[in-house]
């Protein structure tokens, strides 16, 4: 990225010990609106991460988050986060066990971004312990009436939606916490509370991200913007800087995806396929599988019962001789298979699992060891999306035969995506590569 394209990191504020270069990589979209991609090492999308080190980065962020609403100084990991991004063994546990109870819970409305903020914004929700979680969703869902929806500009597919079960939830008057990966412009979040504050005015709002990457007239808006609805808007995120973009950035990144799509050889037909397999979760009747329709503190009660349960049940369903297992999430369906792999990593101390999910998001694969997307497996959608079919990926996936790959692969779907297409498309990948086992949980229907 530096050398092709003059893309580079700065590092600005470092309030928990690490920079935005121990964070993220870089990557190149295809996207003809975003030539780059900053590809987190603690968000467990793009790139197969210790579900500790996920869990426990977002439970930070959320201590931040708790932190900024009680007027307190947040709980600081001294070198745990730095040492588990160095892959220290024991400090991504470390880190998560530390923050895994809130000091004082904080009451109020948790909003994630999908689809990669999805898991992210339930983290800060279990940090402040009291807090009503929703996402946004591209997915419309029968008998659930809209209550919002905003345009994420730079995205390659903007339509979000607001379904709550209960859009009482959302009409109390307490504070409403904005959760997204980066912060680059902040207008997204913007214009979300300038929309919801509409429908519903409150008195403080928090942005929370990863990362902060706004300059200074990014902050001014902001300030302009609590001016004049009269609330209070704050910004917390682990870390900040700023990325240095050339003008032509577009058209360089464009061209370069062109040149290496044509340079690159089609990769070699698999020798032979493994096994399939089922694993009935059983999972807690009446449980939501997510935040998508509303997640309160009681269902996070209520899923920490049954997880060990599940993970043992899903190492059991893994077999003898596991060393490398990733659990793999389904797009917006990230919190649960992020739970279900920290539980996981817990029961089986001397297997490395890993976690990441699939997603919409089209990346360019360079296979070096300097860039962020070494490979990628493409395949087509497979839960009848509203607008329409298309491809979809999962990243940094590889055979054991890869020093990253992996021998294990239990892939947690909702019942919606368990359809032939799934079966035909990314579970014919996926068997090229290791034995599957798939986990389906039942999707949130309206009564």
């Amino acid at each position: 990225m530096a050398s092709r394209l003059g893309v580079r990191l700065t590092d600005g504020r470092r309030p928990v010990g690490v920079g935005l270069s121990d964070l993220v990589g870089l990557a190149v979209r295809r996207n003809p609106r975003r030539a780059h991609l900053l590809v987190s090492a603690v968000q467990g999308k793009h790139v197969p991460t210790d579900p500790r080190l996920v869990y426990g980065s977002g439970l930070l962020l959320g201590e931040l988050v708790r932190a900024c609403l009680r007027g307190e100084e947040p709980s600081q990991p001294g070198s745990l986060l730095a040492d588990a991004l160095l892959g220290v063994p024991g400090r991504a546990a470390g880190l998560r066990d530390l923050l895994r109870e809130p000091q004082t819970p904080v009451d109020a409305i948790v909003l994630g971004y999908a689809e990669t903020a999805t898991a992210l914004g339930h983290s800060v929700a279990d940090a402040l312990g009291s807090a009503y979680y929703l996402h946004s969703t591209r997915r419309p869902v029968a008998g659930f009436a809209m209550y919002g929806g905003f345009e994420e500009e730079h995205s390659h597919a903007t339509s979000h939606l607001l379904l709550p079960a209960d859009s009482a939830a959302l009409d109390r008057d307490v504070p409403m916490v904005l959760v997204d990966d980066e912060l680059s412009t902040g207008r997204t979040v913007l214009n979300t509370i300038a929309a919801l504050h509409a429908v519903r005015p409150r008195g403080q709002y928090v942005l929370a991200a990863l990362v902060d990457l706004r300059g200074p007239a990014d902050r001014a808006r902001m300030d302009d913007l609590a001016a004049r609805l009269g609330t209070r808007i704050d910004a917390v995120a682990l870390a900040g800087g700023h990325v240095d973009l050339p003008e032509d950035i577009l058209e360089t990144g464009k061209a370069l995806v062109a040149d290496l799509s044509a340079r690159a050889t089609p990769p070699d037909e698999p020798a032979a396929t493994f096994a399939v397999s089922r694993l009935r979760l059983e999972w807690p009747t009446g449980l939501p599988d997510g935040g998508r329709h509303g997640f309160l503190p009681e269902h996070r009660a209520r899923l920490e019962k049954d997880l060990a349960r599940m993970a043992d049940a899903l190492a059991s369903g893994l077999g003898d001789g596991a060393s490398r297992v990733l659990v793999l999430g389904f797009e917006e369906l990230m919190y649960t298979p992020l739970r279900i792999a920290e539980a996981l990593a817990d029961a089986l101390p001397g297997v490395d699992v890993r976690y990441s999910t699939t997603t919409r998001s089209p990346v360019l694969a360079v296979d070096d060891p300097g860039y962020a997307i070494r490979t990628r497996l493409a395949f087509q959608s497979h839960d009848d999306p509203a607008d329409g079919p298309g491809e979809r990926y999962a990243y940094n996936v590889s055979p054991p035969s890869d020093r990253n790959g992996f021998d294990r692969i239990a892939f947690v779907v909702d019942d919606i995506g368990d359809t032939s297409a799934l079966a035909g498309g990314l579970l014919q990948r996926l068997r090229t590569l290791a034995p599957v086992q798939v986990a389906a949980v039942p999707a949130r229907r309206a009564m």
